[in-house]
């Protein structure tokens, strides 16, 4: 017998690692957000939603927080990238997507750090992004550390990796299924066998510690939808909707990195981007931060076509501008506005020629249209189904959403636009 141990007789030490490293993913969420909170009140005097900081701030003042944001966080990056190039693992910079498909825990401590600087300062003064990438990112980075130390074979130290990463999915949208069809369809692409008991077990560990910690509500509370007998017509329409606006979404967002990209200077490109979101901020305040408390604001009662038309169109140039001017966070959340505010929309459009009952209540439809959008964007249609499920707690909409996330994944694919976060399949060969 060599001097390691079989794989097998560490597969309980490797639950007892997946466990730490649920709580650490779930650390990281609680602490990131009270970062951003700290950020938000130093900044706007204000603690809570971003939009209604925005609304308690005068137009010139918004724009001014969105511009010295963006400078503060390009400046951040534009000097940390120098600072993690002399680190000791300055070679090694690679996505914490990247990082599990390649079976790899060496993340760049400094390039994380970094990162995460820049991610709060652009999170915190409005920028159109969301905040529950770096969260992510954090859990990953723990559980690569957490992987540095623990008396596992090199493959079960990269399984330490998909459970920090489904961790934090899982806490960050308080959604721990879809944390882990997040890491086997999206980051792995594949069934492991070692690597779906540990990844269950972290993301379960993350959800009760959310749960019991910070609250145990879905993310998105709302009334019970009902399905009327069109659901299923309004649902193909949805996902013909979203599947087009989300391959649109995905080619603005690289013509704006590139038109970004024009200007040379790493501080100037952010900093125009906090400006122009800025500016858009002092005439529509919901255009600050991911979008989450005006998709809960719809998800809640009635609201006029117009204004959910005008908040669409503005939270898309937004995010198009945040992205493309290289601000670091997610895209999730911001997709889940998109994709929101269109299904409400169909649905309102719908009502001025059908009958109300035909057309049914338009919050279904707006959660259809988020599991839609996020099809289409991600080319991930399980994960999509699951995390808006889960974060609405609407499974009696799991038949229409499915057909909308077929479709709307049929329409995006076919125009050959590249998915947000590459081709998991494509990674392994």
């Amino acid at each position: 017998m060599g001097s390691q141990a079989p794989s097998a007789a560490r597969t309980p030490v490797l639950w007892f690692f997946a466990v730490l490293a649920g709580a650490l993913a779930a650390g990281a969420v609680i602490g990131f957000r009270g970062l951003i909170a700290g950020m938000e009140w130093l900044t706007t005097g204000h603690v809570g939603s971003l939009v209604e900081a925005a609304r308690s701030l005068a137009p010139w003042h918004r724009a001014l927080v969105g511009a010295v944001g963006g400078l503060l966080a390009g400046l951040t990056l534009h000097w940390g990238r120098r600072w993690a190039a002399r680190g000791p693992d300055g070679a090694v910079n690679l996505d914490y997507i990247e990082a599990a498909r390649a079976g790899r825990v060496d993340l760049n401590n400094r390039t994380t750090l970094v990162r995460s600087a820049s991610a709060l300062l652009s999170v915190s003064t409005g920028a159109s992004i969301g905040r529950e990438g770096p969260m992510v990112q954090l859990g990953a980075w723990l559980a690569a550390k957490l992987a540095h130390v623990a008396p596992l074979s090199a493959d079960q130290r990269s399984v330490l990796l998909a459970c920090g990463i489904a961790a934090g999915i899982g806490s960050a949208y308080h959604a721990p299924v879809a944390g882990v069809v997040f890491v086997l369809e999206l980051a792995l692409g594949f069934l492991a066998a070692q690597t779906v008991a540990p990844v269950l077990i972290s993301s379960a560990t993350a959800a009760v510690l959310m749960f019991g910690l910070v609250d145990p509500a879905p993310l998105y509370a709302m009334p019970t939808a009902r399905l009327v007998p069109s659901s299923l017509g309004m649902a193909l329409l949805a996902g013909l909707v979203c599947g087009g606006i989300g391959w649109a979404m995905l080619a603005l967002v690289e013509r704006g990195r590139a038109a970004f990209g024009r200007i040379p200077s790493l501080p100037l490109r952010l900093g125009a981007g906090g400006v122009l979101v800025g500016l858009l901020s002092a005439f529509v305040p919901e255009v600050w931060g991911n979008g989450y408390s005006t998709i809960s604001h719809l998800l809640q009662g009635q609201s006029p076509w117009t204004w959910v038309l005008l908040i669409l169109v503005t939270k898309f140039v937004a995010t198009l501008l945040s992205t493309g001017s290289g601000a670091v966070g997610g895209m999730f959340t911001p997709t889940l506005f998109v994709g929101a505010t269109s299904g409400y929309l169909i649905a309102l459009v719908m009502s001025f020629w059908l009958p109300l009952a035909w057309v049914g209540d338009p919050r279904t439809l707006a959660v259809i249209g988020m599991a839609a959008m996020l099809t289409a964007v991600t080319h991930a249609p399980l994960m999509a189904i699951v995390m808006v499920l889960e974060m609405t707690n609407q499974f009696q909409l799991t038949v229409p959403v499915m057909l909308a996330c077929g479709v709307a994944h049929a329409v995006s694919t076919q125009f050959g636009a590249k998915p947000m976060y590459g081709n998991p399949i494509e990674a392994h060969n």
